[in-house]
């Protein structure tokens, strides 16, 4: 049932408690662990903790043998699909390109343990290079491509980067000559040999599109692999472990310098497939993905990119970049009936004219806020919503609803906890678990938390404490069925007056003003009460609006309202790389 269009007659069986063995007494029910591998729907739970268990244990596999297996089981199927390019893989195809890639990356000089930053769009080479470097033993430094010469400089710096894959440019950024401004001797030495004061450890950078004087060229990898560099890649896998770091995915908060969380095999490959089998991928004919989101990011990396590896699904990438327009043809053409997006992505696709469009085959999405889930089963045919929340220190995902979830659960939480995954909500003072339904800050633990952020040990510590939990710094609360509300980031919590506010709940209430195409609420700074509420509002074209219009809107409704600051703004985009809940708009 949890594979069906969400009108099956048949209801799944409950979540049940855990037996707990107890000596000299029969066994009694653990009210803190819950079986999720179907939706819960007996209240269980007593407090704000809550351990996920299932009958499916985790894989104890690398990225590379993952893939493999997958193309043993579905050789001829398509794996991707790069509409603006032109490219189609089947799995088998898209595995030789991996082998080649990854004997070459041993032929050029790169070795296990490596770090190999990728730089650029959806292109087919971001996710060859994904697989092939993982394949190799080498770690995947995932770059926003967004990135400017002063942070390159300083990701490639903090990991020891020893090579670099990038197209020449993308949009207005022109990834070589950054890369010649911050290494001026590049072009002063043969290709693979990079000698640069300022990146000791950078030895040479791939293009994939133009040849480039002094770096290599994406085909000059493809083609560097011998029999001995093959045979090499066969005996490494038995040798890499699932423990062994792969992927560093760099995060920020609003301040401060970034940050590398380190993930391993084990991380990853368990999260895209737990993630895959709650959204019931192996019980459909056909999974096709329509990718809006960027691979470097953990959403595109992993929930695409290992998921297709673990459950045998076809991604769709429409374009390099983001483009509604793309998207919504690529739905229609490549019969996709799955759509990953941000919120604001999702807002775009509602305000295109969708009559032109054949959207028939779309089964589901992660959309955010409510107003926007409410157009999107009406305007789009999306049946099936799935909500989700993650950060990338956790793989992402460790809430996930389920298919045929209640609308209040999808409206109201950001699904329940994943299988082999521990939550809790604790007083962030004291450290203490609250009761349940109270608010606090959501720690988690179990296989999806990281390593640890590379090269930065303090900031480690304060990240996951000695019992390996993560703190994710965001507040939320846990209902008795194990799925989770949050309410906003700690730092985020505006404090007026001694009033703790969270800004997820205005913002809610903003996005079913009928002229507001997006809202962000943020904490000013006031002399009286320490700071007030300031919403930035967002309206959709051709729309206007007053200020006295939507605190008219809000009047008996928020009670915020008084002093409540309002700004209207041009596009603006909500920040992306770390809190993956913001991004996928939960």
């Amino acid at each position: 049932t949890v594979c069906s269009r969400g009108k099956s007659s048949h209801q799944p069986p409950a979540g049940l408690l855990q037996p707990l063995p107890v000596p000299g007494r029969p066994c009694v029910l653990c009210a803190s662990s819950l079986h999720v591998d179907s939706p819960p729907l007996v209240p269980t739970l007593t407090s704000s903790y809550v351990h996920g268990t299932s009958s499916f244990p985790l894989l104890h596999a690398t990225v590379g043998q993952r893939l493999d297996s997958t193309v043993q089981r579905w050789p001829d199927r398509e794996a991707v699909v790069f509409v603006q390019d032109g490219i189609r893989k089947t799995f088998s195809q898209f595995q030789q390109d991996v082998d080649k890639v990854s004997a070459g990356l041993l032929a050029v000089g790169l070795q296990r343990g490596d770090r190999l930053g990728v730089w650029g769009p959806n292109t087919y080479e971001w996710i060859l290079f994904q697989f092939a470097s993982a394949k190799a033993g080498i770690i995947m430094v995932s770059l926003n491509t967004a990135y400017q010469t002063k942070e390159v400089d300083f990701t490639l710096k903090k990991v020891q980067c020893n090579a670099v894959v990038c197209p020449t440019s993308f949009k207005t950024q022109n990834y070589c000559d950054m890369l010649r401004e911050i290494c001026p001797e590049i072009g002063t030495t043969p290709a693979a040999m990079i000698k640069s004061s300022r990146l000791p450890d950078l030895r040479m950078v791939i293009v994939t599109d133009s040849r480039q004087p002094g770096m290599l060229h994406v085909d000059d990898v493809m083609q560097a692999g011998e029999s001995r560099h093959h045979r090499e890649l066969m005996d490494l896998q038995s040798k890499l472990s699932f423990d062994d770091p792969i992927n560093i995915q760099f995060t920020s908060g609003t301040t401060g310098s970034p940050k590398g969380a380190t993930l391993s095999h084990h991380n990853i490959v368990n999260n895209g497939y737990f993630f895959g089998l709650r959204m019931g991928y192996d019980c459909r004919p056909q999974v096709r993905i329509c990718m809006q989101v960027p691979m470097y990011h953990c959403f595109g990396s992993v929930i695409g990119g290992m998921t297709m590896a673990s459950h045998g699904v076809t991604l769709v990438f429409p374009s390099r970049g983001y483009n509604s327009q793309a998207n919504l043809e690529a739905i229609q053409n490549e019969k996709c009936n799955f759509v990953y997006g941000t919120p604001t992505m999702f807002t775009d696709l509602v305000n295109q004219d969708l009559s032109k469009y054949d959207l028939s085959a779309v089964e589901a999405g992660s959309p955010c806020p409510a107003e926007i889930l409410r157009k999107l089963r009406t305007d789009m045919n999306m049946k099936e919503i799935t909500v989700l929340y993650g950060t990338t220190e956790n793989s992402p995902v460790t809430f996930l609803g389920f298919p045929q979830d209640a609308e209040e659960l999808k409206l109201n939480t950001v699904g329940c906890v994943m299988s082999h995954t521990e939550a809790k909500v604790v007083d962030p003072a004291t450290g203490v678990t609250v009761p349940l339904g109270t608010t606090g800050e959501l720690m988690i633990r179990g296989y999806c938390v990281m390593n640890g952020y590379w090269g930065d040990p303090e900031k480690t510590r304060e990240a996951i404490n000695e019992s390996r939990w993560y703190r994710t710094g965001d507040t939320a609360s846990l209902n008795s069925l194990g799925y989770c509300r949050i309410e906003g980031r700690l730092k985020d919590m505006i404090i007026r007056g001694g009033e703790n506010i969270y800004p997820a709940e205005i913002e809610q209430f903003l996005f079913t003003h009928p002229k507001v195409q997006d809202v962000q609420v943020v904490g000013v700074k006031d002399e009286r009460l320490g700071e007030q509420v300031c919403a930035c509002i967002r309206l959709k074209n051709g729309q206007s609006c007053t200020a006295e219009e939507i605190r008219a809107f809000c009047k008996g409704q928020v009670r915020v309202l008084y002093g409540l600051y309002l700004f209207f703004l041009h596009p603006f985009s909500r920040f992306l790389t770390s809190r993956s809940h913001t991004t996928l708009g939960l």
